[in-house]
């Protein structure tokens, strides 16, 4: 099987912690992680496709240059002249990781502006992913158009998967952010939750409640993330659990959901096997978090050369 994989929000200049009070200048984001490790995990014959926005400036220029080092495409970002990305800085502190982050102004926020290159994006590829971070960085009106857009692509079959990766500061109000990140849920078919965050931000008591909010707003399959407890999934109705792998060492927990998403659906995509897919995803996280920063190099994942 070979298709198109297209993950759609925003990738912003990272600033991580080099050492001896140096940074060190990277590209990342959540969607943008996710794609790399779908990437890295996908067979030859699939193409990565990344949807954003980005500005006329160098700094632009050089992500694009890095997205098609990656093997990641292009063809689907717009440039909005006199804007540029936004940028985040990582603060570590016993493996666990806090944000700074300057967006305001990122090119990103407009990424769904151009409604006719979003549908033409969607329309050609297999595969739709799409974040709550995606959605908060938008407009009101521009957030209703990604999610009509991807609620046609549902409807037309596609696979649509959605982690809501809730950060209440990106929301206007927590009422907002419940009811979008449950717009996003609905125009999803596979929705990918972190535990913890789902408890604290919609009070659910257990993973079972997680599930079944998300299925009853239109979801048919989930799979709920639980860090080092490992991830529960619920496919065609039917609960399965698959632990965690153990690590030696935490380093950076940068990525860790993310590149989670991205081996999970590249080896479900090819296996259909959602256990198994699950376990493989588990082990190229346990990587991730083994090693700095956001992206990881496919060389240190262990993969397998397809």
């Amino acid at each position: 099987m070979s298709g198109r994989f297209l993950s759609i929000g925003e990738c912003m200049v990272e600033l991580s912690q080099a050492g001896a009070g140096l940074l060190r200048k990277g590209f990342a984001g959540d969607t943008l992680n996710t794609a790399w490790y779908a990437r890295a995990c996908l067979p030859a014959d699939w193409s990565v496709e990344y949807f954003t926005a980005l500005g006329d400036d160098a700094m632009s220029d050089e992500m694009i240059a890095f997205f098609k080092e990656a093997d990641i495409g292009t063809g689907f970002i717009g440039r909005i002249k006199g804007k540029a990305p936004g940028l985040y800085m990582i603060s570590l502190k016993d493996g666990e990781r806090s944000f700074s982050y300057w967006r305001d102004n990122s090119a990103a926020r407009q990424l769904a502006a151009d409604a006719e290159l979003l549908r033409e994006a969607i329309e050609a590829c297999d595969v739709i992913y799409f974040s709550g971070i995606t959605l908060a960085i938008l407009s009101r009106n521009d957030a209703d158009t990604l999610l009509a857009e991807v609620r046609r692509a549902k409807a037309a079959g596609k696979l649509v998967a959605f982690d809501p990766n809730i950060r209440p500061r990106l929301w206007s109000s927590y009422d907002v952010m419940h009811a979008t990140i449950s717009e996003g849920a609905r125009a999803a078919s596979l929705v990918l939750p972190s535990f913890d965050d789902e408890a604290v931000h919609f009070g659910d008591v257990s993973i079972s409640a997680t599930i079944k909010r998300y299925r009853t707003l239109g979801a048919s399959d989930v799979v709920v993330k639980n860090g080092a407890e490992g991830a529960t999934l619920s496919f065609d109705g039917v609960e399965s659990f698959v632990a965690a792998e153990k690590v030696e060492q935490v380093v950076d927990t940068t990525s860790a959901g993310d590149s989670f998403n991205g081996a999970f659906l590249a080896r479900y995509l090819e296996t259909k096997d959602a256990p198994g897919a699950a376990a493989f995803a588990a082990k190229v996280a346990a990587r991730v978090v083994s090693e700095h920063g956001a992206l990881v190099a496919r060389e240190k994942l262990g993969l397998k050369t397809t």
